[in-house]
């Protein structure tokens, strides 16, 4: 058994899930009643600093439980369009989370050529975002633009990656690319137009992980 430590650079997104076919209540802005017509999602980069335990099963597997601290931001965009079609609103809501994410994940790695190794990885484990909110007040009226998204404080996902390990004379180098899938439905819901034209909320994550270990 041995331990390190890892830095990474990470995309955190939603898998959004509209509503479809439903009547949905308008908002009003200027007077001008204005509904739902368009919902995207846009990813800023984030940072995560964590911890590395690795034992080893068998000469090519090791079983890993690599607890980390992340730091991620994203944009949910909405567009608003009257009933006449002929005037639209956008509207940004920004989601920053800080999650705590607990993987534990088996590791199936080559037979070592010289100084270089290649592996996969795959797993699950468990998040808690820091920042989501645990109960949100219903919310509404005629003006609702004010209104937040919330989010659900935990999640579970499953993973799936692959690497390459460099052994240098003190420590081993690891660069890994890796896929986060949750799946729990996040969405928690405030009666306003931009919770309720969402159906069910996933999040994902791409992690760029250096890792060093002994």
């Amino acid at each position: 058994m041995h331990f390190g430590f890892a830095l990474a650079y990470n995309k955190t997104d939603f898998r959004i899930h509209t509503v479809k076919n439903s009547s949905l209540p308008d908002t009003v802005i200027g007077g001008v009643s204005y509904g739902m017509k368009t919902i995207y999602t846009k990813s800023d980069p984030g940072f995560a600093l964590g911890i590395i335990s690795d034992f080893r099963l068998h000469e090519y597997v090791r079983l890993r439980f690599t607890p980390n601290i992340s730091f991620a931001s994203r944009n949910l965009e909405y567009t608003l369009q009257n009933a006449n079609r002929d005037s639209t609103k956008t509207f940004k809501k920004t989601v920053e989370s800080t999650f705590i994410i607990l993987p534990i994940e088996l590791k199936l790695q080559s037979k070592r050529l010289d100084n270089f190794g290649a592996y996969v990885i795959g797993g699950g484990g468990y998040t808690m975002d820091l920042v989501s909110k645990k109960k949100g007040q219903a919310v509404g009226g005629a003006n609702q633009l004010d209104d937040a998204v919330l989010l659900k404080r935990d999640d579970f996902f499953y993973s799936a990656g692959a690497g390459v390990d460099f052994y240098l004379h003190y420590f081993k180098l690891g660069l890994e690319i890796k896929v986060l899938q949750g799946t729990r439905n996040l969405l928690q819901p405030l009666n306003n137009i931009f919770s309720n034209s969402i159906q069910k909320v996933n999040s994902k994550m791409v992690i760029f992980s250096i890792t060093f270990e002994g």
